[in-house]
């Protein structure tokens, strides 16, 4: 029971973040808002006990784990700090309401974690999900770690075209030079 509530309060929160987008279906962030919830269930279908999280620590699910979660955090810590210092987000776009402040930028980002990646936040979240998976790992984890990735791959293509129609031949030529998700892979 404490496990909805908690699921309840967050996606409350979560949905507040997103409402901009869930009024705009083919928005980015529409996709994202169900990836998003996706991982908050994972992470309460998975957390039952502290003892599976850390237990057992050199066991190849737990090594798997740890080297998703921890490697989760270098393409967000790196995308944000880029997208900040380098995107030069303007909340003067308004017209863009389903952008939430970070997303709002006016120069196309292609240094550091976005050299190689178009998506380093979403590649970030991905991590996050199937790292969440291997510390307890079930078919209806497995489910929810696909569905999170479902709707993270859709997140990003509805963000290309976003882009495409935001940044234009800029953004298509940057996207025939990076992959989506894995450097020199997807």
């Amino acid at each position: 029971m404490l496990r909805v509530l908690i699921f309840a309060g967050l996606s409350a929160a979560l949905a507040y973040v997103s409402r901009g987008s869930l009024k705009v279906p083919c928005s980015h962030g529409f996709y994202r808002f169900f990836a998003w919830e996706c991982i908050l269930g994972l992470i309460l279908l998975n957390f039952i006990d502290v003892r599976q999280w850390f237990g057992d620590p050199l066991s190849v699910r737990q090594l798997v784990s740890w080297l998703l979660l921890i490697g989760s955090i270098v393409p967000a810590v790196s995308g944000v700090h880029l997208l900040r210092t380098r995107g030069k987000p303007d909340v003067g776009r308004r017209q863009d309401a389903s952008l939430v402040w970070i997303e709002k930028t006016t120069q196309l980002v292609t240094t550091g974690a976005f050299k190689h990646i178009r998506h380093p936040l979403y590649s970030s979240l991905m991590l996050l999900a199937w790292g969440v998976f291997f510390k307890r790992p079930s078919w209806a984890g497995a489910a929810v770690a696909v569905g999170a990735t479902a709707f993270l791959v859709a997140t990003a293509r509805a963000e290309e075209v976003e882009n495409l129609h935001y940044f234009g031949q800029e953004y298509r030529a940057y996207m025939r030079r990076t992959k989506r998700f894995i450097p020199f892979v997807v």
